[in-house]
């Protein structure tokens, strides 16, 4: 990249964490991201018809190869920052059974010796170490056995390109640089995390429940032995945790001695490790200018809010050996789906940044250290005992143990093993369930939020299972699924009664009409007859995957200029889901139009400060009850960007803030200028309701009145001193928190928990507002908005929080969605060719048909891969011993997708008010058990273990 002149934005403070000034640098302030929003995004189009963009606003920056991305930048790139760039690369072991003792560097000889080495010596000197949620030891020690394959032992950095670019060369799939002694056997620890959720149901499905998660509790180990859960001893009229064990325990009797007439079915199924094949490897660029106490660092992050605070952290710890004041942290846009969520590469860089002799140094994965280190998917083993009564064909009771592979770090695996357990019901009702699981540590590579977070892995078993019960009872899949799907009102499996309406059932009646379901036979017969040595087969699953953490939250700011421009800020990150496309077009819904700036990866928001303290999930009602006085408290402050929280949380705050704009701002303009009369003396009538206020083609009209352009409504606002600009502050526990502000005079109660306004000073006066609470200068104008505008604080009369009783509910957002599959399997070699898919979603209301189809395209991409090709072995024949690269990892190409044969449609929304759902992780997960489902009618042979390989089929055919 060339270089580039300084921004004329400048550095913003954001807060000061453990003691540490963080100064954030937003998308807009920096001379590499100057580059790319500037010069190289377009603002959104929009299809006058539909609404819908046109294009995505990086979309030609992507297809010619001119966007910008964090692996992109270099210390040339940063004007404040000297030029010289420095690079390094990190030594890790291979083998995680035995005492690491040192590394030999003498294949590189005097003229290739790194200028500094980095060892665990010099962390634990210097007090340099992972912020607490990484764990420990961040470079081993010797005389101590790895935790993990691949485990870092040392940092080697180099003042100059070509030397580091041959050294790193030279000791590439070296084993004998790194130096073992005894033989320990891999470190045994207790699990990351394990959970239990038990559900007794009423008389109907309707009724309360005897007991289950969300009324009661779930249920905990009482200990820990030999590194496996205690559970608590049964007990009818114990505590809580003993009652559940009591229910549990007569769940899995009934099983084991089952009634006369109920079908039962045990299986285990198993999943594999899977990469999460990111395109742009983990990267960190850090500067530490030790004159102004400064660190700077360049970070690929889906969560820089998380970096922001976890790299104070760090650095408090070391503030004797390395003086740190102000941390300057640059958020970069990204490729991520998981990978890049709470991960522990911009660790390695702050650390790498902390002893290169005051030079930046790069650190980037090739693409064999990504596969070395990288957040993998969990593999899961599962089992499950179901019942199903015969007369009826509906479930009875469902007993699941799960155990996900956590790998060397806990990362997210608690979370993931808890979601993948919640979500095992698939789309189904049980009056009556018992499902545990556990996240056990090993000394595989460690597993994280990778795209499904659990639920491929728990409900494509399901579908699984589901087909075959269907087969024992002959009864048709998609008929035995529709007698046992989840209605509206029904509860899951933790006791939760699902948010909005529950519509798998309309997906599976679009599925069974669908002509590859009802000529499946006609078209096995044809196929067969017309391609011998070929097996045809049809496949089909339908789930509904949740969607969110049960602490979503997220900072919007939108604002108006006078000549009609739109402004949007927002906290969330731009990861490849398009997001920043989206939430420019969700703000049409109130101001007629897209947003033409957009800016996201927003961390400084000096014109709303929110505060945050405690654990979303663990504190008590007490506590939260507490801290809520403050009226500037939220349990959480932004959540990191995701594949599927954009469309309904993101969104969320965005058109509340232009909702707010509209009703204060553009509405009482629009009024303004109907009541003066226009056109020839047209006056307003008598009675003009907001609710009939509509967007047609830009314009603003109710009732009959004349539209106003966006533009005109604009200047009135302005002229006024109405409302122009509104940022909020969200948060979701599986419901919005709601707050009572004072508006102008009057009590109006928000789905939000912060709200700051922004006034658009008056030709004659400056703006006033009624509230007592403090005023905040905003050091950012967007483009067109007047400089010396100020942001007005709110301070929120009252606060309604959800009650922390609903954590206990895990999930209660929905998306459903079902796949069809054709394929054929050759008998000979056992290789599965995908023919056709078509998919069927409900989506809410779409806020960009193009993306949620690209999102779709993508996803069963990665679910064919899943099923069919993509598999790491965990240990030492895996990706930890630093030689997989794409050569060895089979990523699904277009050959192996059907490309040109998806299809693909989506349920309408039940009215123009449906919030568009999370579909990006769900997109993926119905095809993996529509294959085995489909090569099971077409071999006649069901598969419990992924991926299904040619070689695994030729065992049974031959």
């Amino acid at each position: 990249m060339p270089n580039l002149p300084m921004s004329r934005r400048a550095l913003l403070k954001s807060s000061v964490i453990a003691g540490i000034s963080v100064y954030i640098a937003p998308l807009g302030s920096q001379a590499f991201a100057a580059l790319f929003e500037e010069k190289i995004l377009r603002p959104v189009q929009v299809d006058p018809k539909t609404g819908a963009p046109r294009f995505r606003v990086d979309g030609m920056a992507k297809v010619t190869g001119e966007k910008v991305f964090a692996r992109d930048v270099r210390a040339r790139d940063m004007p404040h920052w000297p030029q010289q760039q420095s690079h390094a690369f990190i030594l890790r072991a291979t083998q995680a059974d035995r005492l690491y003792q040192g590394f030999d560097l003498g294949l590189l000889g005097e003229e290739l010796k790194p200028d500094r080495v980095v060892t665990a010596e010099d962390l634990a000197r210097d007090g340099v170490a992972f912020p607490a949620f990484y764990g420990e030891d961040m470079l081993l020690p010797p005389g101590k056995t790895p935790a993990y394959l691949g485990h870092a032992v040392a940092i080697l950095i180099y003042h100059d390109f070509a030397r580091f670019r041959f050294a790193k060369d030279k000791l590439k799939f070296q084993d004998k640089v790194i130096r073992y002694g005894e033989k320990t056997g891999p470190l045994e620890r207790d699990p990351w995390g394990t959970f239990r959720f038990v559900r007794v149901g009423g008389a109907t499905p309707f009724a309360d429940d005897v007991f289950s998660s969300l009324k009661d509790a779930p249920v905990f180990p009482s200990m820990m032995r030999k590194h496996q859960p205690v559970w608590p001893d049964g007990n009818d009229h114990g505590q809580l945790g003993e009652q559940g064990m009591a229910h549990a325990g007569a769940i899995r009797k009934e099983l084991a001695q089952p009634p006369a007439d109920w079908l039962v079915l045990e299986r285990e199924y198993k999943t594999q490790s899977v990469d999460t094949a990111a395109l742009e490897p983990d990267n960190a660029n850090g500067w530490y200018d030790r004159a102004t106490r400064t660190m700077h660092l360049v970070a690929a992050t889906q969560s820089p809010s998380e970096v922001v605070e976890s790299a104070a952290e760090m650095a408090a710890k070391a503030q004797a050996a390395f003086p740190i004041e102000k941390i300057v942290v640059h958020p970069c846009y990204t490729v991520g789906y998981g990978s890049k969520d709470h991960y522990n590469f911009p660790f390695y860089g702050l650390a790498a940044a902390l002893y290169a002799d005051g030079k930046p140094v790069r650190l980037a994965n090739d693409r064999y250290e990504q596969f070395q280190t990288s957040i993998k998917r969990h593999a899961f083993t599962m089992r499950y005992r179901v019942a199903v009564d015969r007369k009826s064909g509906l479930f009875q009771s469902f007993q699941g143990d799960l155990e996900c592979n956590g790998g060397g770090r806990a990362n997210f695996s608690p979370s993931v093993a808890m979601v993948g357990a919640t979500a095992a019901q698939s789309i189904y009702y049980f009056p009556k369930s018992d499902l545990s699981a556990v996240a056990i540590a090993s000394r595989a590579i460690d597993a994280g939020s990778a795209r499904g977070y659990g639920t491929l892995q728990s409900m494509a078993a399901m579908e699984v299972m589901a087909d075959e019960f269907a087969e024992q009872l002959k009864l048709d899949p998609i008929e035995f699924r529709l007698r046992n799907a989840l209605r509206s009102g029904m509860k899951n499996t933790q006791g939760a009664i699902p948010g909005g309406a529950v519509r798998a059932d309309e997906v599976l009646l679009a599925a069974q009409a669908h002509p590859i379901w009802k000529e499946r036979g006609q078209r096995k017969t044809a196929y067969e007859a017309g391609h011998p040595g070929w097996r045809y087969g049809v496949g089909f699953a339908c789930v509904q995957k949740d969607f969110g953490t049960g602490a979503e939250s997220s900072l919007a700011r939108v604002e108006v200029a006078a000549d009609g421009r739109i402004a949007l800020h927002h906290s969330g990150a731009e990861i490849g889901t398009g997001m920043s496309t989206s939430q420019a077009v969700a703000v049409a819904r109130w101001l007629g139009k897209p947003a033409s700036d957009v800016r996201v990866a927003i961390t400084d928001w000096p014109e709303l400060p929110v505060v945050t303290s405690g654990d979303p999930y663990l504190m008590s009602q007490e506590e939260q009850d507490k801290l809520s006085a403050n009226p500037r408290w939220s349990p959480a402050y932004v959540s990191p960007a995701s594949a599927t929280n954009s469309a309904y949380y993101y969104t969320h705050s965005t058109r509340e803030a232009a909702r707010v704009i509209f009703m204060q701002g553009l509405w009482p303009a629009a009024l303004s200028i109907w009541s003066q009369g226009i056109g020839g003396g047209q006056a307003a009538p008598l009675v003009v309701r907001v609710e009939d206020a509509r967007w047609v083609d830009g314009k603003l009209t109710a009732g009959g009145l004349q539209p106003l352009p966006l533009e005109q409504l604009a200047q009135a606002a302005h002229e006024q001193g109405l409302v122009t600009g509104a940022a909020v502050h969200v948060f979701n526990r599986w419901q919005w928190s709601e707050a009572d502000f004072e508006i102008n005079g009057q009590m109006v109660r928000l789905p939000i928990d912060g709200l700051s306004l922004r006034y658009a000073p008056k030709k004659d006066a400056s703006a006033s507002n009624n509230t007592s609470s403090t005023n905040t200068t905003n050091s950012t104008p967007s483009e067109g908005a007047a400089p010396d505008t100020s942001w007005h604080v709110l301070d929120r009369s009252k606060v309604y929080i959800p009650p922390v009783q609903r954590n206990n509910a895990a999930v209660t957002y929905y998306s459903a969605l079902a796949t069809l599959i054709e394929l054929a399997v050759h008998e000979a070699s056992g290789q599965v060719s995908v023919l056709k898919h078509h998919s069927i979603m409900e989506c809410g209301t779409q806020l960009s048909p193009e993306l949620v189809s690209g999102q779709l395209q993508g996803g069963v991409a990665m679910g064919i891969g899943h099923a069919l090709h993509e598999y790491l072995p965990l240990y030492e024949e895996g990706p930890g011993n630093g030689t997989w690269n794409f050569n060895r990892y089979h990523l699904p190409l277009a050959r192996d997708v059907a490309v040109w044969t998806q299809t693909g449609q989506a349920l309408p929304p039940l009215s123009e008010t449906d919030p568009p759902k999370g579909i990006a992780e769900v997109v993926m997960i119905p095809v993996v058990g529509a294959i085995v489902n489909g090569i099971a009618h077409a071999i006649g042979h069901r598969f419990t273990e992924l991926p299904v390989t040619p070689q695994r089929i030729q065992e049974v055919l031959t």
